[in-house]
């Protein structure tokens, strides 16, 4: 949330915004670099590349800017709690079930 704020400043430098889009854009593309069902480097690309790209956005923002954006922020998320406990508990269960099923026939079948 920080690097979005940041980037509606117009104090940081075009380069950083450039570099916070394609940061934040890749982090919540469901498009990948490495998709995500070749097993370990699926997930290599995401523990890799979007800290590396966080970081070096971090560093493109100068200090003041970027401590004025982490603390709106958290202000914006300071009284954010989660409010659908329901959704929350259907999801969870679902996913139970889906487990349940899956251990119930590979067991079963041998």
């Amino acid at each position: 949330m920080a690097l979005y704020l940041a980037y509606k400043k117009n104090d940081v430098p075009w380069y950083a915004k450039v570099f916070v889009m394609i940061v934040v854009g890749y982090a919540l593309s469901p498009i990948d670099l490495i998709p995500d069902f070749i097993p370990i480097l699926g997930y290599l690309d995401d523990i890799i590349l979007i800290p590396l790209g966080v970081s070096l956005a971090i560093k493109m923002i100068p200090k003041d800017i970027l401590e004025e954006c982490r603390k709106e922020a958290e202000d914006i998320f300071k009284d954010k709690k989660p409010k659908n406990w329901v959704a929350a508990a259907v999801i969870t269960v679902l996913w139970v079930l889906i487990i349940i099923t899956i251990l119930h026939k590979f067991i079963n079948r041998y």
